[in-house]
């Protein structure tokens, strides 16, 4: 099954880090957030990533050619041929990745980079994301849920991360204070209220008959409408860690949840 990431958008909302990089570049532990996101895939047994790039996309091709020099493995260069060999120093993990960079426009939003990419994400079920969010979502069961409702598409929905602070009142009186974002689950009360599109998606290659051959054509709009419409459209509620990062404050979060030793999105 291969693996479909939008990564493509402007990222104007984070635009400290943005203005000379695209967003999934962005670093979280001194990582890109794409890596962390494909890192998620690869411990689900899923290793074949169809990148559909767009703003600054060069950036990308650039890590996924060069990936083994960012990465800390050794490198062997015959100076005679060119020809250069990696080694993963002992105890590193080795990425058994295949990636798919795939140009769809530096303007082209993401419904329409969604039906660029679908050529090569072949005819059978696959499944879909941003190239901005992080999760514990189980993917497992995510496809296994997908699989018993025989619809064209499932979305993950995730209750979203209150960015403020929240204050319960009786009366005059605060009776509770709850002074930093919290997570669902095991890692805090929710404050957020309400379902919110996580990404994480899991599709037929049917759900491209919905979406216009247009770049202007969003597939939070009127595709997913459709989908919905016709019944085609069912919901994972997950009730665990989310958080995307549209801004810098959300990046700061990410990072001091890194440096803390346990991110909840790694396993």
């Amino acid at each position: 099954m291969k693996v479909g990431i939008l990564a493509g958008g402007l990222g104007s909302r984070l635009s400290e880090e943005t203005e000379v990089r695209p967003k999934p570049m962005v670093e979280i532990g001194g990582k890109p957030i794409l890596w962390h996101i494909m890192r998620h895939y690869l411990r689900h047994g899923l290793d074949h990533f169809v990148i559909a790039l767009g703003y600054k996309g060069e950036h990308i091709k650039r890590y996924i050619v060069d990936y083994h020099t960012y990465s800390g493995a050794h490198l062997t260069v015959d100076m005679h041929d060119g020809d250069v060999k990696t080694v993963e120093p002992d105890g590193q993990l080795s990425e058994s990745w295949t990636v798919d960079l795939i140009e769809t426009g530096p303007k082209t939003e993401t419904g329409a980079r969604i039906k660029r990419i679908t050529p090569h994400l072949g005819s059978e079920t696959f499944m879909l994301t941003y190239g901005d969010g992080v999760s514990d979502v189980d993917l497992s069961k995510l496809l296994a849920f997908h699989r018993s409702h025989g619809k064209l598409a499932t979305m993950t929905v995730v209750h979203p991360p209150a960015r403020f602070g929240k204050v319960e009142v009786e009366g005059d009186e605060i009776v509770r204070f709850i002074e930093k974002p919290q997570f669902a689950g095991e890692h805090g009360p929710q404050v957020g209220e309400g379902w919110i599109n996580g990404g994480f998606f899991v599709l037929e290659p049917g759900i491209t008959d919905y979406i216009d051959d247009d770049d202007s054509t969003k597939w939070e709009l009127a595709p997913l409408e459709r989908l919905a419409k016709d019944g085609e459209l069912i919901a994972y509620r997950h009730a665990g860690f989310w958080q995307c990062m549209d801004t810098l404050r959300d990046k700061n979060l990410l990072d001091s949840l890194w440096d803390d030793g346990d991110p909840p999105w790694t396993i």
